[in-house]
């Protein structure tokens, strides 16, 4: 029943109301209010033995991050079930196999907390932190640092009904880059969404980020 619920959580159609992305491309005006927001909150003074007892097994956010993949790839839609053929879902890194991995490093991620400037699923992850995260930990590719820069990468894919598991998807507004993730099939994608949220799944046709698609990029084996 707790799977059920957190599938549903997920994929269940943004509010109308969604906190906008933090522009990993642009200078970034506050800073010292990122730094300050990225401090933990001051432990607490309870010494009781089960606070002990739960602070030495608390599990790392790698560990919470795989556990909430585990949970939730079981309702993932069959594009994500990562045993089709080639030809089912694209193969925009040349291979089936390595679209796998990509889509495998992705989604065991999903949880991971948001982080201005993060790139360590220990630590958080910013979105375009997250997208080089998985595709050099995946493929050994290093991609640029920031989404507008990636935008750059990569053949791009003029028919959005072509896009492939694997693709980066970018977003913004006005024609400028500042968001990107990563597709998985079935109109979704996996990103780091902004401060406050976890790494998700959500979808390119319904709620916030419909509307905010401006391209996608097929990125070669060799990073090109």
């Amino acid at each position: 029943m707790t799977h059920i619920l957190l599938a549903a959580a997920l994929f269940t159609p943004a509010a109308t109301v969604f906190a906008a992305p933090i522009d990993d491309a642009a200078p970034f005006p506050t800073r010292a209010k990122a730094a300050a927001a990225d401090i933990p909150a001051p432990a607490r003074t309870d010494k009781t033995p089960q606070a002990l007892a739960s602070t030495r097994t608390s599990p790392t956010l790698s560990d919470r991050a795989l556990g909430l993949a585990a949970g939730v790839n079981r309702f993932l839609s069959p594009a994500l079930a990562l045993d089709l053929p080639a030809e089912a879902i694209g193969t925009p890194v040349a291979e089936d196999s390595k679209v796998k991995t990509v889509l495998q490093k992705a989604l065991a991620l999903l949880g991971t907390p948001y982080r201005w400037g993060g790139a360590d699923p220990d630590k958080g992850f910013d979105c375009s932190g997250l997208v080089g995260y998985v595709f050099r930990n995946a493929l050994g590719i290093e991609l640029p640092r920031v989404s507008r820069d990636m935008a750059r990468s990569g053949e791009l894919v003029t028919d959005r009904a072509k896009l492939a598991a694997g693709d980066l998807v970018f977003f913004g507004r006005k024609g400028r880059v500042n968001h990107v993730g990563i597709y998985v099939g079935d109109g979704r994608f996996v990103h780091a969404p902004s401060r406050g949220k976890d790494v998700t799944v959500s979808s390119l046709d319904q709620g916030y980020w419909s509307g905010r698609f401006l391209q996608a990029r097929r990125v070669s084996a060799d990073g090109t």
